[in-house]
């Protein structure tokens, strides 16, 4: 979700749907409102968002053992998943600041603020970043105590966080200290804070010993001449990365930076170096990246329209709004196909690609993804050249005519959990050849921009 789009959702307005397109057929249509699946997908259960935060929008999930930990526009909320047939919340933090994308590492939660804030409590208001007193960073929590998570520390960066993205440390370092990679943009000059050209990302450091000691420790540049800025059809210009994943077992990171896509070798992990960049003509906005367990392939995804439009219908088109698969040859980005869900969407649906994780499965290469009112779609790219979608969740357009969607869907210890933007926590389950042997990988836990390999 773009910083240029949210406030629209957040108050809760029907989106500005700026495309025009041909309408689907009425077959592709679910009724309003309406839940459908594949035959292959059961909808579990359904938990509505608590109270507390039942105004504000879901956006991303981390997981920790029997926990998972969903975002909020308005703070975030610790479900138990212990039985996913009965999920059920645990408690609620209401300390509001957008879009408070997630990680959990040990005791610690680490959430992303990239609205401007009048300070970093959980108290604040909204504040033009023109003020220089203004604030926008990482929060982190102590979550021990899963009914009383405790604010702990604050870390101001330029730009704010838009996503951030969980980093151990290497050798000896990894029981001394963890990294937080905070990707930020949309630098202007009025903004004290943040300042153009803004070519880079900020890396936090974080002792496990003293977490309130947390700072930055480095602003490295991934543009030194400049991004992408000129490409026709960009949604804006590169300056700086939105969301970067990291494969730290193998020391490689990929960047989605607005106009760019790139890969970083993370040895040094306050200094990451980018080793190749890709461009691509379809894509408007590289959202995020998703590298297969073996980190020879890696998906990109195109968030056409900000996550505000109706791009999944056929006036749009497959290769636009889309995954885009590259093969990693010789360390270069190598082009093989584009993926876009074949459910064609209602003109009032914001649809596009966005959030999803592997789903651990020897020898495969297979997804789970959200697509906004698209929903949840299950992606077989084993073969790269021909992704193929082999099951889906998904609801049918909104009888007020609104937006809305799900923001992540992500696989976990046999099941799939989907934040959606107003309806709650989704539990899925599939029950197909392709994923069934997934069931026997565990783990415990899960930050999806930090990939940790499974067993082959």
């Amino acid at each position: 979700m773009t910083r240029t789009l949210r406030a629209l959702l957040a108050a809760g307005a029907g989106l500005a749907l700026g495309l025009t397109a041909l309408p689907a057929t009425a077959s592709d249509i679910p009724p309003a409102d309406t839940v459908v699946t594949s035959p292959n997908v059961s909808h579990v259960l359904n938990i509505p968002k608590p109270a507390p935060l039942a105004g504000t929008i879901n956006t991303d999930i981390a997981f920790q053992g029997d926990y998972a930990y969903v975002g909020n526009y308005g703070g975030f909320s610790i479900y138990d998943i212990k039985n996913p047939k009965k999920a059920k919340v645990v408690s609620s933090v209401v300390c509001p600041g957008s879009q408070m994308d997630l990680s959990v590492y040990g005791d610690l939660l680490f959430a992303a603020v990239d609205n401007s804030r009048s300070d970093d409590s959980c108290n604040s208001t909204g504040q033009s970043a023109a003020i220089k007193e203004s604030w926008e960073g990482v929060r982190i929590f102590d979550i021990r105590d899963k009914r009383n998570p405790r604010y702990i520390k604050s870390v101001e960066t330029d730009c704010g966080s838009h996503t951030l993205t969980l980093v151990p440390g290497k050798g000896r370092d990894r029981d001394q200290n963890v990294y937080v990679y905070v990707s930020s943009y949309l630098p202007a000059a009025n903004l004290p804070d943040c300042q153009p050209p803004h070519d880079k990302i900020s890396i936090i450091k974080v002792p496990l010993r003293n977490p309130t000691q947390a700072h930055v420790a480095a602003t490295p540049v991934v543009f030194p001449d400049g991004g992408n800025e000129t490409q026709p059809g960009l949604l804006v210009p590169t300056t700086g990365c939105h969301d970067i994943t990291v494969y730290a077992e193998k020391d490689i990171a990929a960047g989605a930076c607005m106009g760019d896509g790139v890969l970083f070798d993370i040895r040094d992990r306050v200094n990451p170096r980018v080793t190749a960049r890709m461009t691509d003509e379809n894509f408007a906005f590289w959202h995020s990246a998703t590298f297969t367990n073996d980190a020879k392939t890696v998906l990109f995804t195109d968030e056409l329209g900000g996550g505000g439009a109706a791009t999944c219908n056929e006036a749009v088109g497959p290769n636009r709004g889309a995954n885009a698969i590259y093969r990693i040859d010789r360390g270069e980005l190598v082009f093989q196909s584009y993926f876009k869900i074949p459910r064609h969407q209602a003109d009032t649906e914001n649809c596009v690609a966005h959030n999803g994780s592997l789903i651990p499965v020897k020898g495969k290469n297979i997804m789970v993804q959200a697509w906004y009112m698209g929903g949840v779609s299950f992606l077989d790219f084993t073969d790269p050249t021909s992704p193929r979608e082999f099951g889906y969740f998904e609801r049918g357009p909104k009888a007020d005519g609104s937006g809305g969607g799900v923001w992540s869907a992500y696989y976990y210890n046999g099941y799939v959990y989907a934040a959606d933007f107003d309806n709650g926590l989704d539990v899925l389950k599939i029950n197909d050849p392709l994923t069934n042997k997934a069931n026997g990988v565990k783990s415990d836990i899960l930050n999806v921009q930090t990939q940790q390999s499974y067993r082959e």
